[in-house]
């Protein structure tokens, strides 16, 4: 019996050892600006964009086709991937309050990679709070190297480590050439990493490369898919036709009931630029894999690509971003991680960038704290189901003078099926779209009968999400109140 229990003990070490010998796994999270969904060259959206390097990412990885983020802009949806909750939550729900949240309630999960023996880097766009010299780092990264806002495309003014200075070059190489010294020369090679590389790219005023300016001069930009350009908003709100008539939302001047549609290509020479671009992005990836690979790391690095929000390339009309149609609201998101997850793969299910943080601190190992909002998606990218996964999400805006790229207010539910969107307005409509019969979302089916019931299930499933995730619409009084 004795030598039974040593020998019990002997192989429970064994196994203590061998697994926490097992070497944990590395993170790069590459975000992209202003990314449309398929503005990537294995979509095929537009046939003359060449990807190569995000297109072997995809097929080397996981393809998560339903990927949204919470709110449609640039400084809510960064907080939303750091903190994994929601912007009513961490308090960043607006571009030009120029706040971080609240970092001691609700840490981005870089300080708990950062507690847990990781060495951290941010290299690139922030864009909340303008802070200066050290107090720009923000908490749970060993290294820091961004700028304040949007920054520049060319000769950015930046913060190296809470060092301000000036550099000469185009920003996306510059982010590069700082994520490759930093992985062969300034982290500590016996931790393991986590390392976001954000880039500004591909934000407006969509500024691409010397070597890449005259891409694409002789190609034509094609239709976008379901004809969603031919939109005269019939039957849509008001302040739709009023955003894309030229007037502010809540003005009182009269806007026809159907608009005219508009000859394509619309807004081609700012859609081209955006698409010319990413191609310094590509390239990027390009050499950043390349360097994880001749330092031995790119087996054992997740590698996570995404955009901070999506972007309208005419669909409906529409620039920018912001408002809840898909084309705004969905990102691309593409997850590498050759032991666990399966190469060529696709996932279906809606996620959300709230849920990056989970998953990020499932794959290392660390509980998730309850603060966080996000589900881990461990099982879907490693086993391609979760038979709990979410059968809907909950997307919010909030009007800001982004003008004219502004909406009202916005809350969505959004199911595989269907999509409702609360613009809560007491003189105007809301919105219901069948996202089945009706990709493009072309037709607003709100004032239609036969969709009573599916309205009010949807409104029902709405109020369940915003009891789950707690949303305050007054939340960014109570934030501004603490941050004086």
């Amino acid at each position: 019996m004795k030598k039974l229990l040593i020998l019990f003990l002997l192989l429970n070490s064994f196994y203590f050892f061998s697994q926490n010998d097992e070497k944990r796994p590395n993170f790069l999270f590459i975000l992209v600006d202003d990314q449309p969904y398929d503005a990537v060259g294995f979509s095929k959206r537009y046939p003359f964009l060449k990807t190569p390097n995000i297109d072997k990412l995809a097929d080397e990885g996981v393809n998560i086709k339903n990927f949204f983020v919470t709110q449609s802009i640039c400084s809510p949806s960064r907080a939303s991937f750091l903190t994994g909750t929601y912007p009513h939550i961490h308090g960043v729900n607006q571009n030009n309050k120029h706040v971080d949240p609240d970092w001691e309630s609700f840490a981005p999960y870089s300080a708990h990679l950062q507690n847990s023996g990781y060495e951290t880097a941010h290299i690139g766009k922030i864009h909340m709070a303008h802070k200066r010299g050290k107090n720009h780092i923000r908490p749970g990264f060993d290294y820091w190297f961004s700028f304040i806002g949007q920054g520049d495309y060319f000769d950015p003014k930046v913060n190296d480590n809470g060092i301000e200075k000036k550099l000469n070059g185009y920003i996306t190489d510059i982010l590069t050439e700082k994520t490759i010294d930093w992985l062969k020369n300034k982290r500590d090679p016996k931790k393991p990493f986590s390392l976001n590389l954000w880039h500004k790219a591909v934000h407006e005023k969509h500024l691409p490369a010397p070597r890449h300016k005259a891409l694409y001069k002789e190609e034509n930009l094609p239709e976008p898919p379901y004809k969603t350009h031919k939109e005269t908003f019939e039957g849509k709100p008001e302040w739709q036709r009023r955003k894309t008539f030229g007037f502010k939302w809540n003005e009182k001047d009269t806007v026809p009931e159907i608009l005219k549609e508009k000859k394509w290509p619309i807004n081609r020479f700012k859609n081209m630029q955006l698409l010319r671009s990413l191609i310094a992005v590509d390239e990027s990836l390009g050499q950043v894999l390349k360097v994880l690979d001749e330092i031995g790391e790119l087996e054992n690095t997740v590698i996570i690509y995404s955009s901070d929000n999506g972007y309208f390339m005419g669909e409906h009309t529409y620039k920018d971003k912001r408002l809840a149609y898909e084309n705004s609201i969905r990102v691309p998101m593409i997850i590498r991680y050759p032991k666990l997850i399966k190469k060529n793969s696709e996932i279906n299910e809606q996620c959300l960038n709230i849920d990056i943080a989970p998953t990020i601190l499932d794959l290392a190992g660390i509980k998730t704290p309850d603060y966080m909002q996000g589900e881990s998606m461990l099982n879907l990218i490693t086993k391609g189901k979760d038979k709990n996964w979410r059968k809907s999400i909950l997307f919010e805006y909030y009007v800001d003078d982004a003008w004219p790229y502004a909406g009202p207010d916005q809350l969505a539910v959004r199911t595989n099926e269907y999509k409702l969107v609360d613009n809560f307005l007491e003189n105007d409509i809301d919105e219901l779209y069948d996202l089945i019969n009706d990709p493009g979302e072309m037709k607003n089916l709100i004032n239609d009968v036969n969709y009573d019931q599916i309205e009010k299930e949807l409104r029902e499933e709405s109020k369940k999400l915003q009891k789950k995730y707690n949303y305050n619409p007054d939340r960014d009084w109570w934030l501004r109140t603490q941050l004086k």
